[in-house]
């Protein structure tokens, strides 16, 4: 899946077919069984969203003996293969000549050919042009094969602590706030995880709005998943609101994961409220979180959520006095 901010693709010349049809005249014959020439098709192949090492062997299989790669940007995907030691024909398709240049690759596919489609990150299909080809090879009759790798969706989730067993991926949030509102209204009752992709600019007001509609949840921003300056923070959406805010927009890719709607108050609510009610009346906010949820082992964000709701204060406003 590309990351925000990745770049659009250009250039690319289409690969010369032999008279057999369909197939580039320098395809490569098979070495063994594990080189053994695969079936025509489209085959979507995941590539890997930093560290180059993260592609799995049948990748570099497809990606070896396919007769053209379909890259998003062919200038990423040749970094990706020069590193691997590939070289294949690359054809460009992408958001800019993707009406264009899906009849071409139709066409190439009907003929036999093996094409792999990636894109500049990740799994091809999430966040890019690759769903009208798919659904088009295949109301075609071509087969679709998927090669499965990485994704900063679950690479997002699964480090982030949030609950993992559902989740819904929601893609990027509109740009304008208006639109990033009414998005979020919608989204605010699902039963589960929420998975966003985000560009570094506009990450402190999406944050807001997110603590605005849907709470005080725990959620976390991963930026630059599997590269040397990997981080993840992990915090109530108020706080990391807060956060980026004063320490401005984050270089690199971003996934924010956020938790799930709180269910039914659990039993304990009122010893909770006592407890938060002396200790909001002599220290900050999060210390008083912090010093009731170690006190009676509930979920941290449901007790700073609880202690805004007892002091009045919409998420997102509060003060740390």
């Amino acid at each position: 899946m590309p990351a925000p901010g990745a770049e659009s693709g250009r250039g690319g010349a289409e690969p010369k077919t032999s008279r057999g049809g369909g197939k580039s005249s320098d395809s490569p014959r098979p070495s063994g069984a594990e080189g053994r020439i695969f079936p025509p098709g489209l085959y979507v192949t995941a590539t890997p969203i930093g560290n180059a090492a993260d592609i799995s062997l049948r990748a570099l299989n497809v990606l070896r003996q396919c007769d053209a790669i379909v890259a998003e940007d062919t200038r990423v995907t040749s970094r990706l293969l020069a590193i691997h030691g590939i070289s294949r024909p690359l054809l460009t398709y992408n958001d800019h000549n993707a009406p264009a240049m899906r009849p071409k690759l139709l066409e190439k596919l009907k003929s036999g050919a093996r094409l792999a489609l990636v894109s500049d990150a990740g799994t091809p299909l999430v966040s890019d042009p690759g769903h009208k080809l798919v659904k088009e090879a295949r109301a075609a009759g071509i087969a679709v094969h998927p090669v499965p790798g990485a994704s900063a969706v679950l690479a997002a989730l699964i480090a982030s602590g949030l609950p993992s067993d559902r989740f819904f991926f929601a893609g990027f949030l509109p740009a304008k706030s208006g639109q990033r509102q009414t998005v979020l209204e919608k989204l605010r009752t699902i039963p589960s995880s929420l998975i966003f992709f985000e560009s570094a600019q506009r990450l402190k007001d999406s944050l807001t709005e997110m603590a605005g509609v849907l709470g005080a949840r725990e959620a976390a921003v991963a930026r630059e998943l599997t590269k040397l300056h990997e981080e993840i923070v992990v915090a109530p959406l108020p706080e990391l609101a807060e956060h980026y805010g004063a320490s401005g927009p984050p270089k690199g890719e971003i996934t924010i994961v956020v938790a799930p709607p709180e269910e039914e108050r659990p039993a304990g609510a009122a010893r909770i409220d006592s407890l938060l009610e002396q200790a909001l009346s002599s220290m900050s906010v999060s210390a008083a979180v912090r010093l009731v949820a170690e006190a009676t082992g509930a979920a941290r964000r449901s007790v700073y959520l609880r202690a805004l709701e007892l002091k009045g204060t919409p998420p997102g406003n509060e003060s740390e006095d």
